[in-house]
């Protein structure tokens, strides 16, 4: 096992690998820009080193400055978490010439699934069913018009180096076909320094279901399941839940069984979800593979009753998959709020700025994976994420009323937040039944949604 590791990420994610360093006796270093020098994990990790400045590009996502910390703190391998450089192949590459351990799949492998045009290659050559679409990039307006006129209307447009939503466009027509591309490429470039797109058929109302999968350097690959994440506004998740209500045992057979035919064609390691779309017949198609942990993984853990991230460390210090992952069979039902600064009632406008109140629900089923605490600065720099409240109980009406219980003890003061919208969601009737797909979010804000007001401080506290 390591000694020591270094996380290049911030924020809970960085916070949930450092406790699963303690617990598994590992030494940790966080690194930080210099707006998160009092973030919870600088504080709790047993070394930090600052970065850079506040911008991404140069702290966050700079390759040799990270790189330069782990030489320093002399660390035997680097966590990337998720976003940032996570599913950078060069990135792991960096770290493997420097004799330091990648924690999560080969650079080859980050560079074929990482890459959602060579993805979609990769799960036609295995047999699993993908949408329609272009055969690789669309590199002019030109052959995007052509494209979307052969496959029809809507179409998707997507980077092939995108997540969390960006450089992404759907277009109904020609007219927000040229638009789209132009504007997919331009925030492909900027996000992730690749504006290739590739286009494929959009499937109207689908759900978004993702299969957590587990390889380890033996030749072993497992799948711990599905998560529902179909609940979204413009591409980002809101709530997640496992298991799905749309999911039977031989849908789900099928697509684990796919899902791991996929991971074992190209020889993956470690953790990664396969995400598909799925229609109410049951029909799924592969969309893309993210080759990290995900933000949603804690309902997986607390469903199926594993540490995922204590795996992925395992796993690339060359263990077996454990007894427990490999035999995991689904337990409870979960479901996962993301807390995000954000007013929904301006259009989720983000809102940084400091933490007055910061009061976290607890009890029997509940857990909070945060970093925010009372008079913590929201950085206006990042991801405006501050919290995932995940709801563990016997059955999916229980795990609803559980989560709405916790949602109304959670006090956050001084910012806005999604808690009263989530409020919203966890009291609609179609979403209690289980009917909803990826454009139910959007059609509640289209029909309006009455949302719980909470007052901004409390003569109690």
């Amino acid at each position: 096992m390591f000694k020591k590791i270094l996380i290049a990420n911030r924020g809970e994610i960085a916070l949930r690998i450092i406790r699963a360093c303690k617990e598994l006796g590992i030494q940790s270093v966080a690194v930080y820009s210099e707006p998160d020098i009092d973030s919870l994990h600088v504080q709790l990790a047993d070394e930090a080193i600052c970065i850079g400045p506040a911008s991404s590009s140069a702290s966050y996502l700079k390759i040799d400055r990270i790189i330069s910390a782990a030489e320093i703190s002399d660390v035997d391998a680097i966590h990337p978490g998720y976003g940032f450089l996570a599913e950078n192949a060069h990135f792991a590459e960096v770290c493997a010439s420097c004799n330091i351990k990648f924690i999560g799949p080969s650079a080859q492998a980050i560079r074929l699934m990482g890459d959602k045009n060579s993805a979609r290659d990769c799960a036609r050559n295995a047999g699993v069913p993908i949408s329609p679409g272009s055969d690789g990039t669309v590199d002019s307006e030109a052959e995007a018009v052509k494209i979307a006129r052969k496959i029809g209307y809507p179409v998707m447009i997507k980077a092939v180096a995108g997540g969390g939503g960006r450089g992404m466009r759907i277009a109904s027509n020609e007219g927000s076909l040229v638009q789209g591309y132009h504007a997919a490429r331009m925030e492909a470039e900027k996000a992730f320094g690749n504006g290739a797109v590739y286009i494929e058929k959009f499937i109207v109302n689908p759900h978004h279901i993702e299969f957590q999968v587990f390889g380890d350097e033996h030749g072993r690959v497992v799948h711990l399941g599905e998560r529902d994440c179909s609940l979204q506004r413009r591409n980002q998740k809101i709530v997640e839940e496992c298991p799905s209500p749309l999911m039977t045992p031989d849908l789900r057979k099928k697509m684990g069984e796919a899902s791991i035919k996929l991971c074992e064609k190209v020889g993956y390691s470690n953790a990664g979800t396969i995400e598909y779309l799925v229609d109410d017949a049951g029909n799924f198609y592969f969309m893309e593979m993210n080759t990290r942990i995900q933000v949603e993984h804690p309902i997986t853990e607390e469903v199926y009753g594993c540490d995922l991230v204590k795996q992925q460390l395992q796993v690339a210090a060359g263990e077996h998959l454990s007894d427990h992952v490999v035999n995991a069979q689904p337990r409870h039902h979960a479901m996962e709020c993301r807390i995000n600064a954000e007013d929904p009632e301006k259009g989720f406008q983000p809102c940084p700025g400091n933490i007055g109140l910061y009061y976290a629900p607890g009890g029997r089923g509940i857990r909070i994976d945060s970093h925010a605490y009372a008079g913590y600065p929201i950085p206006s720099h990042y991801d405006s994420m501050i919290a995932k409240v995940i709801a563990i109980a016997s059955s999916r009406e229980a795990c609803i009323r559980r989560m709405s219980r916790a949602l109304g003890e959670y006090m956050i003061t001084g910012i806005k937040t999604t808690i009263p919208f989530q409020q919203a969601i966890m009291r609609n009737s179609d979403f209690r039944k289980g009917k909803y797909h990826t454009g139910f979010v959007e059609q509640m804000l289209r029909d309006g949604v009455p949302v719980v007001r909470k007052p901004e401080e409390l003569s109690v506290f």
